[in-house]
């Protein structure tokens, strides 16, 4: 098992009627798990794109916003609240809460089309051949396709048959680990990534912050190779060799917001060890400990399996 790699097909922004909402004959029941916290301007769309599933358990972690409001008006929406310690840590126990052997994740910011709908039915309904399948993204940033920028080639394991994949212990771009191969699907999901740059912008400080984080629980020292280096190196990356520029502003944009994301997280990491030979210790957000939350796969320990795409 590996990286599963591949490109992103474009497809038309609007998810479209649910058209074929009727469950397909014989179909395994499914779950779709929703996390949430303030998502008042997507959850509902979000939702609407996935009544054709059995069960909608959407794992909220404590919005002051009209997202619990909005998600209980919903039937098949089961809400549940929970301290937020990660993605990973998030989806890790609401896959365990699910009432489906089948399970589909999606982000608030992601809507299910009617086309990846229908496939879906029609693959549970005639019988899955694994255990796990891939999802691309179309990504939109500020209302705009992003067609290059590294974007297209954006994929995330998404549909899981209960016990054959795992987030492993990350608080921030964990990427699930799956049993077996987990190919990928013809059609793909939307992912309005940003409404806005006021939006966009402490999200990128929220994840940088995160990122830091992550590093200095796994040991990591940040010197002028990470702040410098890196952060022009995923600059001209995304920009020039993922083809960012044929995006036009937005493209620009959007990789010079991605290279000071990279820049942030390092540069926070170097203040953090600054900070440390002076005595001075860095407040980290709250990590899950919980070794229930980051056991392995049936049969596995955590270690044991590889990463498919997160």
């Amino acid at each position: 098992m590996g990286r599963i790699g591949g490109a992103m097909e474009e497809s038309s922004k609007s998810t479209g009627p649910q058209a074929v909402s009727e469950e397909a004959p014989g179909r395994t029941k499914l779950s779709a798990i929703v996390t949430t916290f303030n998502e008042e301007r997507h959850i509902a769309a979000c939702l609407e794109s996935l009544t054709w599933c059995d069960e909608i358990l959407v794992v909220d972690s404590f919005s002051t916003d009209r997202t619990p409001e909005i998600a209980r008006s919903f039937e098949k929406v089961r809400f549940e609240q929970r301290t937020y310690y990660g993605s990973a840590s998030q989806k890790n126990w609401a896959m365990d809460q699910v009432q489906h052997d089948w399970f589909l994740i999606f982000d608030a910011d992601e809507r299910c089309t009617a086309d990846l709908q229908k496939e879906v039915e029609t693959l549970l309904a005639s019988g899955p051949t694994h255990e796990a399948y891939t999802i691309r993204r179309t990504v939109y940033f500020m209302d705009h396709l992003i067609r290059f920028s590294g974007w297209q080639h954006d994929q995330v394991v998404r549909l899981v048959k209960q016990g054959s994949g795992r987030y492993p212990n990350r608080r921030v771009h964990a990427d699930m680990v799956t049993r077996g191969p987990a190919p990928l699907l013809r059609n793909p999901m939307l992912h309005y990534m940003a409404d806005s740059f006021d939006e966009y912008f402490p999200r990128i400080q929220k994840y940088s912050v995160w990122g830091a984080s992550q590093a200095w629980k796994e040991g990591k020292r940040a010197g002028f190779a990470e702040v410098f280096g890196r952060s022009v190196w995923r600059f001209i990356r995304t920009y020039m060799i993922q083809g960012g520029f044929l995006d036009g502003m937005y493209g620009l944009v959007f990789c010079m917001l991605q290279a000071y994301g990279t820049y942030l997280k390092w540069a926070i990491l170097w203040g953090w060890r600054v900070n440390e030979a002076r005595g001075r210790k860095p407040n980290l957000p709250i990590f899950d400990d919980d070794e229930n939350t980051w056991r392995g796969l049936e049969g596995e320990s955590p270690d044991s399996a590889s990463p498919a795409a997160g």
